[in-house]
């Protein structure tokens, strides 16, 4: 496909993600009715959707209009280039660009630059302050790839010489001693030895170092209350830990037994109601559900999809988390509270209100990481109660 019939398929595929197709939904189905696309052409396409929808308001705006074809071409000035180069009708290319498409001028709202929601402005200025706009124009662009080397089986140094022999370059990154940000082809990593073999986990820098803060011992009983697709889990348990995965979805650690056998560790994965007769654990985590806005980059449509309703259900499941959680700790134990979000209301706030509703807790540990850092978003925050100091 020429560079132009890509731009094509991506209006396509626009245009049904505006309609109320889920991003990923839309592009499988123009893959399946569109077989002879190679794989090269498919992953341009997506890359054109996914920046389209991390700049969906300003693409709009630059664009004059509302459809895919408008979105492309909005995003395509928004990224510095002409999109009359492209728009040129011939082939398979769209149509060129008409006299109002190219008379366009926008003025955008400092919300429709920065592609972020109106109402959610206000709470990144209180949660961010003088970085707010950095932030949101850094969630605006694609995200870094990053692995975790997985220190049951080797160091970062041998993992990224493994990677290396598979024509996939990476460099150390410094959120975490395990953390390397892949540099070159990062769509052969699931296919590489590196992954096939264990040696290699995807997982964000900043997820990497929030295990790290949690200071994990060999042998420490751990539970991760909200353990999801298992990337922590199996951090914790790469560490020596002994651990446990709960979720509510038991669908969602689907994985987590394939994923463990290939990193070569032990994870017990339990239902709710098991719970209870399994003891006390040194260390509770709660990764709990949040409005994921630290990781817009690699999820850009949660940030359109929210509203002031959902969000307020995400912080009252986020408060049931944080109260039900010291109830599995051991004596002594710590729970540790972190979401993929860059919004005190999700985090410094919750953490404050469970503080002022249960007596003898304390912060022993906190840290806000933003994209600014380097990987994505989280906050993390580690308590104990004061009687088991």
């Amino acid at each position: 496909m020429t560079p132009g019939a890509r731009v094509a398929a991506a209006i396509e595929v626009l245009d049904s993600y505006l309609s109320g197709t889920p991003v990923e939904q839309a592009l499988t189905g123009w893959a399946r009715s569109h077989r002879f696309a190679g794989s090269k052409d498919r992953a341009a396409i997506r890359d054109h959707v996914f920046d389209a929808v991390r700049r969906l308001a300003s693409s709009k705006a630059l664009g004059g209009g509302t459809d895919g074809r408008a979105v492309m071409i909005g995003l395509l000035r928004g990224q510095g280039g002409d999109p009359a180069e492209l728009f040129t009708g011939e082939g398979h290319a769209p149509a060129a660009l008409t006299a109002p498409e190219m008379s366009v001028t926008a003025q955008m709202t400092r919300a429709q630059a920065l592609d972020c929601p109106d109402w959610l402005l206000p709470e990144f200025d209180r949660s961010l302050g003088a970085d707010a706009d950095e932030v949101l124009n850094s969630l605006r662009s694609r995200a870094p790839v990053f692995v975790r080397a997985n220190m049951v089986k080797c160091d970062r140094e041998k993992a990224a010489a493994i990677l290396a022999e598979d024509g996939i370059d990476t460099q150390p990154s410094s959120l975490a001693s395990t953390a390397l940000e892949v540099v070159t082809n990062p769509r052969k990593i699931k296919t590489s030895r590196a992954f096939l073999d264990g040696y290699v986990e995807l997982q964000d820098a900043a997820s990497q170092a929030v295990i790290e803060a949690l200071n994990i011992q060999p042998g420490m009983r751990v539970l991760d209350y909200c353990a999801g697709g298992g990337g922590k889990a199996l951090a914790m348990a790469a560490l020596g830990a002994d651990v446990t995965a709960h979720d509510l979805s038991w669908e969602r650690m689907k994985d987590i037994p394939v994923r463990a056998e290939r990193a070569g560790v032990a994870i017990k994965c339990v239902r709710h109601s098991d719970l209870k007769g399994l003891g006390g654990f040194d260390l509770v985590l709660a990764d709990a559900p949040c409005s994921g806005s630290g990781s817009w980059r690699r999820a850009p449509h949660g940030k359109w999809l929210l509203t002031p309703e959902k969000l307020a259900k995400i912080q009252s499941a986020q408060r049931d988390i944080l109260r039900a959680m010291p109830s599995y700790l051991t004596q002594g134990g710590s729970m540790a509270y972190a979401t993929c979000s860059v919004l005190k209301n999700e985090n410094q706030d919750q953490v404050q209100a469970f503080l002022s509703d249960c007596d003898g807790y304390q912060i022993t540990a906190e840290r806000q990481f933003t994209p600014l850092d380097g990987g994505d978003g989280f906050y993390v925050s580690q308590l104990m109660h004061n009687s088991g100091k």
